[in-house]
């Protein structure tokens, strides 16, 4: 499961902004599209999640699995936000991350990940899938967080 697929967009928003985001699962019914519940089960001494159960419907994909992260994040939220499979009954894999790169004016984001399946299925299927649920990932988080950096710019 050597291959992944990755994506970059260049989002509106403080890296700061976007991490809120990405951190605040959940809220993640409202902009993930596929992600139907997501539900904090353990959080680090800092008060990052480590774990968090999800229960997505994406097409084919239908599963309820556990996600353990890691968040390598700077206190202005440039860094890197990256998670592994712990458990699930469809999925055999899934790896991610989110790099957050300051521009200044903007936040580049670059989605990378590798989804493996318990059923048999052509890589070059799950490339596909994967490429799916980046660029939907991405276009909701990007919509999601230029919202919220609006109103904080209003307030």
């Amino acid at each position: 499961m050597a291959d992944r697929t990755e994506s970059s967009i260049v989002i509106a928003a403080a890296p700061g902004v976007i991490l809120d985001v990405i951190a605040d699962f959940d809220r993640y019914p409202e902009w993930a599209g596929e992600v139907k519940k997501a539900e904090l089960v353990s959080e680090d001494g800092d008060g990052w999640a480590d774990q968090v159960e999800f229960t997505l419907s994406a097409g084919a994909i239908k599963d309820t699995y556990v996600l353990e992260y890691d968040w390598d994040v700077a206190e202005d939220g440039t860094g890197v936000v990256s998670w592994h499979l712990v458990t699930a009954q469809v999925l055999k894999a899934m790896n991610g991350s989110y790099t957050l790169e300051d521009n200044g004016t903007s936040t580049a984001v670059t989605y990378r990940l590798s989804v493996d399946v318990k059923i048999p299925m052509l890589g070059m299927l799950k490339r596909k899938a994967e490429k799916v649920i980046i660029d939907t990932a991405l276009k909701e988080l990007k919509k999601r967080a230029e919202v919220l950096s609006r109103r904080s710019d209003i307030s």
